[in-house]
């Protein structure tokens, strides 16, 4: 399978998008924590279709004029973590869920740490908004993008619900 890739600048830092000819596979953080997503080799591709709709889209998406995204996408997993990445695609925008919350839904209410190992490794982060997964406390926990980041996700998100 052969990927390519384009970086853009965004307001939670640099991004790498990665694309087959068919799907959207990944979006990468700029310090993005090695293994946590893996990836065959790529190119680089400023004109790859699916990249470029990506790219629009995540622009919408970060001047509020975006909520749902229309892409292709193919994360890479197992079966559970597809089981969560389709559960977290559940998530209205502006809207969050616990861990717990989320290990019910899927029929296994004690399997919250394993949804959030899943979580952790979503590959097609803010897409496949597992930002939007919360702590049962209602606190921000861990993010592959940075808290900040998740905040910055979370606020954008909220003030574009107003």
């Amino acid at each position: 399978m052969k990927l390519f890739f384009k970086e853009i600048n965004s307001p939670v830092g640099k991004l790498k998008l990665v694309a087959t000819d068919e799907a959207l596979v990944a979006i990468l953080w700029e310090k993005e924590k090695l293994g946590r997503v893996r990836l065959d080799k790529m190119g680089i591709s400023d004109k790859h279709p699916i990249l470029l709709k990506t790219e629009n889209q995540l622009k919408e998406y970060f001047t509020g004029k975006r909520k749902v995204f229309d892409l292709p996408l193919n994360p890479m997993g197992t079966s559970f973590q597809q089981m969560v990445w389709n559960e977290l695609r559940q998530i209205p925008f502006g809207e969050t869920r616990s861990y717990g919350e989320l290990a019910t839904k899927m029929g296994s209410p004690k399997a919250s740490r394993a949804v959030g190992a899943a979580n952790g490794k979503n590959p097609i982060s803010i897409v496949v908004p597992c930002h939007r997964v919360i702590g049962k406390n209602g606190k921000l926990t861990g993010f592959a993008g940075g808290l900040r980041s998740k905040e910055l996700l979370l606020d954008l998100e909220a003030k574009s619900m107003r």
